[in-house]
């Protein structure tokens, strides 16, 4: 599995739909979804999936740069649901693991279990069926054999009950072509997820991982984020080398309805060219965004407007899925 920052043939991402998700917010996640998109399609191609009945919103909202798709669909997180793409020799391949509504909280769920298998069949790709649960929003790889993801959320019995981390790692190895796996104990505290990783960690390269601290030592995630950062510090990649992390070190929280909710900058998404990142309007936006034009010296640093993608239960990662170019270990610019 090539790392993020390789080069992109495009991305993939999903107009939001589930009203009950966006407890009558709706168009204000799909405003903030369509600005998203027409943020990367300033860097590379953007496919937006969409409900046949969403589809000419879709297009009204996104504009002409954002190539509207008429997708069936449950939910708009194809981060989640779409698939994971591997290369090698030229070729690539659609990774596509099951879904179960992120442990059956949210039904239905049964078409966008099918979702990376029907957008193969559209795209004419290959596709290998994995027989295990797993969110893209679970890991994050380096691109040279290295994933790191958490125990909160992998080994939450409702996800593959039956399976040890044993079997997990062995399915992950075989599925991605990764050798070495790091596990941290936690993601950001969030029930719809289980604590997925992308909340907490981002590889900036192979040997470098920038980590979503909290200088509030009254918040429960700063204790959190300090053990990861501890697993990190002590773990070894694929290399065999010592892990540096850079710390993001204030979680900006936003209260909308009634909800406190955080709004992790390391859900950022890099594209070909540039990182798009969620920002509030916190006073520790620009401290955070100079962090990581040091982070991705060759990237564009784009922010976001972050609250109502976060009401709706996630960030520009969580939205998105690249489809990497079919060259092995390309170097995006």
């Amino acid at each position: 599995m090539p790392a993020e920052t390789a080069l992109h043939e495009r991305t993939l991402t999903a107009f939001p739909c589930r009203a009950e998700l966006w407890r009558g917010r709706l168009d204000e996640g799909r405003r903030a979804f369509a600005e998203v998109a027409r943020s990367i399609a300033r860097f590379e191609p953007v496919t937006m999936l969409a409900r046949p009945e969403d589809a000419d919103a879709a297009r009204e909202l996104c504009g002409p740069a954002v190539d509207v798709v008429e997708f069936a669909l449950d939910d708009s997180w194809v981060r989640d649901t779409g698939p994971i793409y591997v290369i090698g020799d030229g070729d690539r391949l659609a990774v596509d693991f099951g879904f179960n509504g992120w442990g059956g909280k949210f039904t239905p769920f049964d078409t966008d279990a099918s979702v990376a298998r029907r957008w193969c069949e559209r795209t004419g790709e290959p596709r290998r069926e994995i027989p295990m649960v797993l969110e893209g929003g679970a890991i994050v790889v380096d691109g040279a054999g290295t994933l790191v993801t958490t125990e909160q959320c992998l080994l939450h019995p409702n996800r593959n009950p039956s399976m040890t981390r044993a079997q997990i790692e062995a399915t992950l190895r075989d599925a991605l072509g990764v050798t070495t796996i790091v596990w941290i104990p936690y993601g950001i505290d969030d029930r719809d997820t289980d604590g997925h990783v992308d909340n907490s960690v981002a590889f900036a390269r192979p040997g470098t991982v920038v980590l979503q601290a909290c200088a509030d030592r009254d918040d429960p995630e700063h204790a959190r984020a300090a053990s990861n950062r501890r697993c990190l510090e002590h773990a070894l990649d694929a290399s065999g080398s010592p892990v540096t992390v850079v710390d993001l070190p204030v979680l900006p929280y936003v209260e909308l309805d009634g909800q406190r909710l955080p709004v992790p900058y390391a859900n950022f998404y890099a594209v070909n060219g540039g990182l798009i990142v969620p920002v509030t309007g916190h006073a520790a936006d620009a401290d955070t965004l100079a962090i990581l034009a040091e982070c991705y010296p060759d990237r564009a640093i784009v922010p976001v407007p972050g609250e109502w993608i976060a009401f709706g239960g996630g960030g520009p990662h969580c939205m998105t899925q690249q489809v990497p170019a079919a060259t092995p270990m390309a170097a995006g610019p």
